[in-house]
């Protein structure tokens, strides 16, 4: 998975690394042993990512642990990005043999619904001690969809905050004080010392190609799934809303046009396809908005190019959709559904298998500085290396994981805290679907693309703008699909205790 996607990024409670990294239970040794007596299985397993030149050494490696444990191999099967959905959703509709896929957020509801994936409560219950030691019982039940599990998400960062990332040289060049920013209006005065004295740069931009300012930037509610609705403070008396109505996001608004009046957002924001961190590693922009997390500072330093610093705004919040982002997902067409979870709960539990998949095979792609932190070996790093999906949280369960030794060593340690004390939306475990409105959701979304991205990079003024764009949301149907989102939310808290 590209980085993009981790903004979206991101609440796991976990289990000491030691344990998870530990021996077998008594149950992982009865199904292995029981597996191992059969016929020889291949695992096929397909997930984002371009092809490697060292896949098949890697591959080779992790079967020389698992058919050795349960009498099964692996057949990895990166599928680039571009062509993902096209080519999972003809693996998925046909009888294409593949045993384990991630499985993404907004489109589980409907494979599920067209009956693509398998539950899997009771093979997590035979095979899978491994998951249920790295994840809470919660964050299993968070994929639940009716009363059934079909899929197991990924052990990693589950909760975000959200605040601004600045350029760190340029913070201590102009000694801004980052303890007096606690609020958006507290940038006015950052944003007025860079445009005064760096002419040639934005002070603030869109992080990604197709943001406004504020996406996946600053967010103060939960989206219940695609944010046509939403719950306000993660809690609202679990009140659905429609977001663009609220005062919040009329006050939002404002500021955004006040800071591209007084020249702090580029002109040709609502435009441009320019990548905001790429603005900024060519000195052409000090900060961005985002969601971030433990060790955030250090990866967005990596991604620039440049030392970075952030300053956050919002409380650590966990949802459904953090905990969904990704899944792992054992598809219909599997032909040993028992022999792929077995094989999913290795990566959950063997810290040697995990670490092969993630960052290839010591000596040849990384080397060892200690027992758990890794560097390139010499004459290769990360434009060389033959091995490098750079997907850690892609790939089960990321507390296994070496630490780079340009990463802070207790990183892990810190994200795991980082999870434990994120706070709970109320509607955490909701999973929204979107059938019954599908055509009202078509209709809203044009609206969207006519009016958000102007408005919220500040380029529309909103005085004008929002009245219209608040008719015109309605007119397409927004009500109508609050409604049946209310209806199921309603619903599904029934079934909570």
């Amino acid at each position: 998975m590209k980085r993009r996607i981790m903004q979206s990024g991101l609440a796991i409670v976990m289990t000491s690394v030691m344990v998870l990294a530990g021996c077998s239970t008594k149950s992982e040794d009865t199904s292995s042993s029981s597996a191992s007596s059969e016929s020889p299985y291949e695992v096929v397993m397909a997930f984002p990512g371009n092809d490697q030149k060292d896949l098949l050494a890697v591959q080779d490696e992790m079967n020389k642990i698992t058919k050795e444990k349960f009498n099964t191999t692996v057949k990895l099967t990166p599928i680039s990005v571009s062509a993902w959905q096209q080519q999972t959703n003809l693996m998925l509709a046909g009888n294409e043999k593949v045993d384990l896929m991630l499985t993404y957020a907004n489109t589980y509801g409907t494979q599920v619904a067209k009956g693509q994936l398998l539950p899997l409560d009771d093979l997590v219950e035979k095979h899978g001690s491994g998951i249920k030691k790295a994840l809470e019982p919660y964050q299993l039940a968070a994929t639940k969809i009716g009363d059934k599990t079909y899929a197991i998400p990924t052990a990693r960062d589950m909760a975000a905050n959200y605040g601004i990332v600045m350029r760190k040289d340029l913070v201590e060049k102009y000694k801004i004080d980052l303890s007096n920013i606690k609020t958006l209006n507290d940038m006015d005065a950052v944003f007025q010392v860079i445009k005064n004295n760096e002419p040639n740069m934005s002070p603030v931009v869109p992080r990604s190609p197709g943001l406004s300012i504020f996406t996946g930037g600053y967010v103060t509610y939960d989206s219940l799934g695609d944010g046509i609705g939403v719950l306000p403070n993660y809690d609202n008396n679990m009140k659905v809303m429609d977001w663009y109505e609220t005062p919040e996001y009329a006050d939002q608004l404002n500021v955004l046009r006040r800071w591209f009046q007084a020249g702090f957002i580029p002109k040709d924001a609502a435009t441009s396809k320019a990548d905001g961190r790429e603005l900024v590693k060519a000195n052409k922009a000090f900060s961005y908005f985002a969601n971030m997390k433990p060790g955030f500072d250090a990866q967005e330093s990596r991604r620039v190019g440049k030392p970075m610093v952030s300053v956050q705004m919002t409380p650590a919040y966990s949802t459904t959709g953090f905990i969904d982002l990704m899944m792992w997902s054992i598809p219909k067409n599997s032909k040993d559904p028992d022999r792929a979870m077995m094989f999913l709960d290795q990566l959950y539990s063997d810290k040697q298998l995990y670490n092969l998949l993630a960052w290839g095979i010591e000596g040849k792609h990384y080397v060892k500085k200690s027992d758990n932190v890794i560097d390139y070996p010499q004459g290769v790093d990360v434009k060389n290396t033959s091995y490098n999906f750079n997907a850690p949280w892609m790939f089960g369960n990321q507390f296994l994981s070496y630490t780079w030794s340009t990463e802070d060593p207790d990183g892990l340690k810190k994200l795991d805290e980082f999870n434990k004390s994120a706070k709970k939306s109320k509607a955490l475990g909701f999973i929204y679907n979107v059938d019954p409105v599908k055509t009202e959701m078509a209709s809203v979304n044009n609206v969207l693309t006519e009016f958000s991205i102007g408005l919220e990079t500040g380029t529309l003024d909103p005085v004008e703008n929002l009245p219209i764009f608040i008719s015109k949301l309605k007119a397409s149907g927004i009500d109508k699909i609050i409604s049946e989102k209310q209806k199921q939310l309603d619903e599904w808290a029934k079934t909570q205790k």
